[in-house]
């Protein structure tokens, strides 16, 4: 029963994905951005089932289990700063992609303002392929621990499974088919979570009985975790602007981003805004809530895979069709953001990598199925968690891309090199965070973003210090007659 439930939701997603054929115009405008013409509530729907991908059934369910109520302040930090940021760059994308009449995220920033910088599109794209590769190839191994949960699968066949489906129906309808499945994935994914929720709390008696359980772990709902290492409140405030830095760099992530830049029309932005956020709020805390259950249910599990927490839980509390619906839940989260990131590199491959566009539909599908493999390979390769893959690939593309897009925001001029620099030394700054062990107290995305933003203003000060110098300085004597 269990299988029959999770094949026959995962037939209907790929016989979503499969019907998107039909409206499909055989371009490549089509393919990549829908012809930007997605309505506002499909926009909201989609972006937010690629934002809550595995790594929300997985990752953020097993931290929630690890550290309590702390995990808190990812979901404050990761819904303000994404909401921050939607007030100053949507916008400003869609009606670049507009003028631009660009079809990758890469293309639009290279020719903001009017230019066309060649050797920035290709940097960008370099970066989008690979981080968002390794991101694909987190949403994979998400898929393929759920199998091992549910059925002591090895975990390569989840893997499998994912990327086969995803290739199907990507190759079928492009974008379309990735936003048409994503709505339909964002309602599977929010009910399986509540069902679990209500079943969990209920299984220790209600919401009274529950909490003082939750109240009985030591240090499980302490505010801050105890291993920071700075001293007094400057730890906690630190801690909680690093991830407000983490979910303002959702606009560096050009598998969500593109979403936007499909929009009908940029006057629609508010309505997309109002699906993706209320959906945002009500999942994250959900998915919190779940956490929090499977460390009172599943308190061995801490030595295991907390990663696990999800489909354990479900295996214990659930009748067997209702098993099946969580199993869909978490390969809908890993399948809606699979897709997208899969089509984003594909397109940065296409379009901005090879010395002449690929156009022809054959071309741009092979594509797709060659970023598919190379996803899938570094999923089996099992070197990294779940959550850690996906924070790293978060935080590196937010690095690059995060502080260019605010500066074309205000509408800032930026010359090709310094806008280069400002994505390299971004995302260096953001790595040597990260292999110094700083970014348990601190978001590495944090200081990758700030490091970006200083090299602009760094460039600007010393142009205009430069510019001060010629202005003053004193005009050549020359020798009259006399």
């Amino acid at each position: 029963m269990i299988a029959a439930s999770f094949i026959g939701f995962l037939l209907v997603f790929l016989a979503i994905g499969l019907a998107s054929a039909f409206k499909s115009r055989g371009t490549k405008a089509d393919y990549y951005l829908a012809s930007g013409k997605v309505t506002p509530w499909l926009v909201g729907l989609s972006a937010i089932a690629t934002n809550n991908s595995g790594y929300m059934f997985i990752g953020v369910i097993g931290f929630t289990y690890t550290v309590g109520l702390s995990a808190i302040w990812l979901m404050i930090g990761w819904i303000g700063g994404d909401f921050i940021a939607s007030f100053y760059i949507h916008r400003e994308l869609r009606l670049s992609t507009e003028h631009t009449r660009e079809v990758t995220f890469a293309g639009v920033l290279s020719r903001w303002g009017g230019h066309d910088f060649r050797t920035l599109r290709i940097v960008a794209a370099l970066i989008t392929l690979v981080f968002l590769g390794a991101y694909a190839a987190a949403q994979l191994s998400a898929g393929g621990k759920a199998l091992q949960a549910m059925f002591h699968w090895d975990p390569r066949t989840g893997a499998f499974l994912v990327a086969g489906t995803v290739a199907v129906y990507c190759l079928a309808g492009g974008i379309r088919a990735s936003i048409w499945t994503d709505a339909a994935q964002s309602v599977v994914m929010i009910i399986a979570m509540a069902i679990l929720l209500y079943t969990a709390v209920a299984a220790l008696g209600g919401p009274t009985a529950t909490w003082q359980q939750i109240a009985a772990v030591p240090g499980y709902l302490d505010w801050f975790p105890d291993n920071l290492i700075l001293p007094g409140a400057s730890g906690p405030i630190l801690f909680v602007v690093g991830w407000l830095f983490a979910g303002f760099s959702v606009v560096g992530q050009p598998h969500i981003m593109v979403r936007f830049m499909a929009l009908d029309d940029p006057d629609h932005l508010a309505r997309a805004r109002i699906y993706y956020y209320s959906y945002y709020v009500v999942f994250y805390l959900l998915a919190s809530g779940v956490g929090v259950m499977a460390r009172l249910h599943l308190p061995e599990l801490g030595a295991l895979d907390p990663e696990l927490a999800l489909p354990t839980m479900a295996l214990k509390l659930l009748r067997p069709e209702l098993i099946g619906l969580v199993l869909a839940g978490i390969f809908a989260a890993t399948m809606s953001t699979a897709d997208s990131l899969v089509l984003a590199c594909s397109s940065a491959l296409t379009h901005d990598l090879m010395p002449r566009r690929l156009e022809k539909t054959w071309q741009i599908k092979g594509a797709t199925l060659l970023v598919t493999l190379f996803a899938l390979g570094i999923a089996l390769s099992g070197t990294q968690s779940v959550f850690a893959l996906v924070i790293l690939a978060w935080s590196t593309l937010a690095s690059a891309f995060a502080p260019l897009l605010f500066i074309y925001a205000m509408k800032k001029e930026v010359s090709e090199k310094t806008a280069i620099a400002m994505m390299l030394i971004g995302v260096l700054v953001a790595f040597v965070w990260r292999q110094a062990g700083l970014h348990n107290d601190i978001y590495e995305g944090m200081p990758g973003i700030l490091a970006g933003l200083a090299v602009y203003y760094f460039v600007k000060w010393r142009a205009a210090g430069a510019a001060a110098v010629v202005q003053h300085r004193p005009a050549k004597q020359t020798d009259g007659p006399a």
